[in-house]
């Protein structure tokens, strides 16, 4: 019986583990992304906020919501429109 016991202890251990890193790994933060940046037409890589969407918007819950760095600008300060957004 404390064999069983211990089995079902771990199980549950390593399933609250998966689940726990699948939400860090998938769930909202900032994600690195490429993608074709309708302004300048050429491709760049960004770093993107992805956050909680609503109920009803995209796959798992989860949407853009802004863009922290992008390989064609110099510098933070984004003077971009952000048009990259709809494009993630």
């Amino acid at each position: 019986m404390t064999f069983t016991f211990v089995l079902a202890i771990a199980a549950g251990l390593v399933s609250w583990l998966a689940v726990g890193y699948a939400i860090w790994q998938w769930g909202p933060g900032l994600r690195k992304r490429s993608v074709k940046c309708p302004t300048l037409k050429k491709k760049a890589k960004v770093l993107a906020d992805q956050r909680e969407a609503d109920f009803v918007c995209s796959y798992a819950g989860l949407k853009m919501t802004d863009v922290q760095y992008c390989s064609l600008l110099n510098g933070p300060p984004l003077t971009c429109d952000k048009a990259c957004l709809q494009h993630l």
